[in-house]
């Protein structure tokens, strides 16, 4: 099944329209627009989308969950509403295939980028919710593809934010915040990143991942855990 009938079964199935000529922008990264005549590319649907996102995520959170406070629920939604979130919806979708992307990023691999996913995610959903159903097709849309996500977050419990909760659990111990030490390994475009979370001048835990982001939090985990054994 090609991406381009991955992505209309799914909008025919909802009862999504979604304009031909906005999709085609939607997949359309500023390296091939930049290589090809400095036309169009998808990066103002990108910024529409990442905020009809937001405030779908918002509205279902706050009526979702009458009893959260304010903290709790912003904990979610950045579960929720992240890159590598979008990312993974966008893989689902196949969106990667669709891209058009310039020779730089294809030599990259660019339609594996967590960022450049993201960002077509986005796009895609800022195209809907310009196209014939508007506001209400685009909420259907994200509903669909990112509320079982909702549901994954409100179990998480501490690894809603293990950085977060690690800090909460220190503090709550009389101890000094955390610190993270980070060492990268590998060429620019394969980083490889290992993260050492510092307690004074104690290791407390190291962790692993393909961005700073993903070790930090990969150390705070196990540093949680490690508090908690």
């Amino acid at each position: 099944m090609s991406a381009l009938t991955t992505l209309h079964t799914l909008l025919d199935e909802l009862g999504v329209p979604a304009d031909a000529q906005l999709v085609e922008l939607a997949v359309t990264h500023r390296s091939w627009a930049y290589e090809n005549g400095n036309g169009p590319h998808n990066e103002r649907l990108e910024f529409l989308g990442d905020a009809v996102l937001e405030i779908v995520i918002t509205e279902h959170l706050y009526v979702a969950y009458p009893d959260l406070p304010e903290g709790q629920l912003a904990k979610m939604r950045a579960a929720v509403v992240n890159a590598h979130s979008c990312a993974d919806v966008a893989r689902s979708l196949d969106l990667g295939t669709m891209l058009k992307l310039g020779q730089g990023e294809i030599n990259t691999r660019g339609a594996e980028k967590v960022s450049i996913l993201a960002d077509t995610m986005e796009a895609v959903i800022g195209a809907i919710h310009l196209s014939a159903g508007g506001a209400e097709a685009s909420s259907r849309f994200v509903r669909h593809l990112f509320l079982p996500l909702v549901e994954q977050a409100a179990a998480l419990g501490p690894g809603l934010d293990w950085k977060t909760s690690l800090q909460e659990a220190l503090a709550a111990a009389g101890r000094p915040a955390p610190l993270y030490v980070i060492e990268a390994t590998g060429p620019d475009h394969l980083r490889h990143f290992t993260a050492t979370v510092m307690v004074g001048d104690q290791p407390l835990a190291t962790g692993e991942g393909s961005s700073k982001r993903h070790a930090e939090t990969a150390a705070a985990e196990a540093g949680y855990r490690a508090l908690h054994d």
